[in-house]
């Protein structure tokens, strides 16, 4: 286990799917985790998440790949689509999750907003 929650919480998470399990406990959260597993149910890339003695349960939806982002990239508005072709397979397959001055966003938000952040996670 590393120092990084988020990275630990998404590798548990796509080793779980690999594995073909359902669920997944990850033993260390932060409120960022759990910020970005929310933008996730709201895409429906994770079903649902529970927090049971100090443990984060986590149902996997359909996800086909999730990882942190490392270095956490300083991203401006107008660098966000050289990003979204690095990291997503398709234009419009997939979420970029940057964390912004306005809270943690996804990258069509923060593009709508015109708000610059810290590249996160990316899910699709």
């Amino acid at each position: 286990m590393s120092q990084d929650v988020i990275s630990d919480a998404l590798n548990g998470i796509m080793n779980a799917k690999k594995a073909r399990k359902e669920f997944v406990v990850v033993n260390k959260h932060s409120k960022l985790l759990i910020k970005v597993l929310d933008i996730a149910i709201e895409h429906g890339y994770i079903k649902n998440y529970k927090l049971e003695e100090n443990k984060l349960k986590i149902n996997i939806g359909k996800l086909i790949k999730c990882n942190a982002i490392k270095p956490r990239f300083n991203v401006g508005v107008p660098n966000i689509d050289k990003y979204m072709r690095r990291y997503l397979p398709a234009r419009d397959l997939g979420i970029l999750i940057i964390s912004t001055n306005k809270g943690v966003l996804t990258h069509v938000e923060a593009y709508e907003k015109e708000i610059g952040g810290m590249l996160i996670a990316y899910f699709y």
